[in-house]
């Protein structure tokens, strides 16, 4: 019996789950406990949202910016404004705060975690593996175990598909703290 429960779970929880990331992000209103990826915002000073507002001193001109305490990230246009703002899950391994651009993109692998991915937007190392942005195949945005060094810093599909179209080789991302 639990285990059909959970999985009757599991299967809503994916049809919402989709059903989210095809309605355009003005739509889709956050829901208490939902998962970081499920707002967006469109504007750096958010009153809505403030915690989703661009972080001061992020850098200037067109960018991507991945604040490490907040585990989101904003796609900031030539203009200065977030045109997007999602929550992410981290890997194990942080980048340094600073400035990188994006060294090398990937349709589709493997991750460290093993775990089938998309969307791979890399802009540094750490320990001699990758960090960078990238979505689950399946969808899927666990907490990374532990044990393992990972550097993917995981977001939906939808989120991930935008982040693909932004940050092309080049593309400056500033990490703050």
């Amino acid at each position: 019996m639990t285990v059909l429960t959970a999985g009757a779970l599991a299967a809503v929880g994916f049809l919402a789950y989709q059903a989210s990331a095809s309605a355009p992000s003005d739509l889709v209103a956050p829901q208490p406990g939902a998962s970081p990826s499920a707002t967006a915002s469109h504007s750096p000073k958010d009153k809505k949202a403030p915690a989703n507002a661009l972080p001061a001193k992020s850098g200037t001109g067109q960018r991507v910016v991945y604040a490490l305490r907040a585990d989101r990230v904003w796609l900031v246009g030539a203009d200065g404004k977030a045109q997007r703002t999602y929550g992410v899950v981290p890997g194990t391994m942080d980048p340094a705060a600073g400035t990188y651009k994006v060294i090398q993109r990937t349709g589709s692998v493997t991750g460290t975690d093993g775990v089938p991915i998309e969307h791979v937007v890399l802009f540094t190392t750490v320990n001699g593996k990758g960090v960078g942005f990238s979505a689950a195949v399946d969808g899927s945005t666990p907490k990374p175990d532990p044990a393992k060094e990972t550097g993917g810093i995981r977001g939906s599909r939808a989120d991930t598909t935008a982040m693909w179209e932004f940050a092309t080789y080049g593309r400056k991302v500033v990490v703050v703290p």
